[in-house]
């Protein structure tokens, strides 16, 4: 499927999608980023910068949909597309709080990895994630990034400094996870697909 028609979940129960961000979602992007449950986890961008990754060839930025009929959850921005040494960085996946918990971030991630992958050619994939969200370290640590390390006190908070725990995939590590997947969905039992 062509990036311009979106990218889909293979998950029949849930349904996600992942669409390009226009201009005019730019509203539901910064409402969802300013939202004070998300505030802790991220560090904020102006409107310009949204534009900017919009914009630029070298990232790619998303709308994550999901649900009956596809309604906005979230969004995601891919950086380095076009690096000539095949490393892709998930720049930022925010979705709504009241999506949290539904496995719509786990689902975005297998799409973004997939993408990044298959469709971007990355060698590594890669992010760097706060170190107060847990939530998200334990996430990306279950869907096959490893930790490479940790940027000490590098982002100021409202209440001192917090760290960068960087985190890749490498493509041999996808390759393997999704050869382990597909050979998991082959023996199930047809009751069980």
């Amino acid at each position: 499927m062509s990036e311009a028609a979106g990218v889909r979940a293979m998950n029949p129960v849930i349904p996600l999608r992942l669409r390009p961000t226009m201009l005019s979602d730019l509203d539901f992007v910064i409402s969802v980023e300013q939202d004070p449950s998300n505030l802790p986890f991220i560090t904020p961008w102006e409107r310009p910068q949204h534009e900017g990754a919009i914009r630029f060839p070298d990232s790619r930025h998303f709308i994550v949909e999901a649900g009956a009929g596809y309604p906005s959850a979230g969004f995601a921005i891919l950086q380095g597309c076009r690096n000539p040494h095949r490393s892709i960085e998930l720049k930022r996946i925010v979705l709504q709080p009241e999506q949290h918990g539904r496995g719509y971030g786990r689902l975005a991630i297998r799409l973004l990895a997939q993408m990044a992958f298959r469709d971007l050619g990355a060698h590594r994939f890669w992010l760097d994630v706060k170190g107060r969200n847990l939530r998200a370290q334990a996430l990306y640590r279950s869907e096959g990034f490893v930790e490479e390390g940790r940027l000490r006190e590098s982002v100021r908070t409202d209440d001192g400094y917090d760290a960068l725990v960087v985190m890749s995939m490498l493509e041999a590590e996808h390759r393997a996870r999704r050869s382990g997947a597909d050979a998991s969905a082959q023996a199930a039992p047809e009751s069980t697909r």
